[in-house]
């Protein structure tokens, strides 16, 4: 699979892309763990299949002490022990997200197991970042951006 276009190497990828970063900035700025914003980022990279946001999210987070064992268990955190509850109501929020073309939307008994852990402004914090990933997603999909090559650091 050849990328259909170099993003970067055009006058409105950089500026676009300054701007997701900025909207995730304020994510990031939040009282959300570092840790829960990767993982909300792995999972809508898994759903979405965007290598190159998994190269990037799953190295990020090992860099900044994730393990690998959590790593490879975040597209199976139903059958899995080693996830907070808080996790995974952020985890199943950014599952039906992303998922919005699927029907339903995001149930509200998804919304209250996330309102159990996190305030409003954590809630807002967390819709963001869904938001921010999955249009990075869609973005680096459809230019078929190909993952392998991320160097920690690099983006951030």
């Amino acid at each position: 699979m050849q990328p259909r276009i170099e993003p970067f190497g055009t006058e409105i990828g950089p500026k676009f892309a300054r701007h997701i970063i900025a909207a995730s900035k304020a994510a990031a700025a939040s009282a959300v763990p570092a840790a829960t914003l990767e993982l909300v980022n792995i999972r809508a990279s898994q759903i979405n299949g965007c290598g190159g946001c998994l190269d990037m999210h799953t190295k990020e987070a090992a860099r900044a002490g994730e393990t690998t064992l959590r790593l490879s268990l975040v597209a199976a955190w139903r059958d899995t022990t080693v996830f907070t509850g808080a996790e995974r109501a952020a985890l199943e929020l950014t599952e039906q997200g992303t998922r919005l073309a699927d029907g339903g939307g995001v149930t509200d008994e998804a919304w209250a197991k996330a309102a159990e852990h996190y305030d409003d402004e954590a809630l807002m914090a967390l819709v963001s970042q869904i938001a921010v990933i999955n249009a990075f997603n869609r973005m680096n999909v459809m230019t078929r951006q190909q993952g392998g090559g991320y160097e920690p650091g690099q983006h951030i």
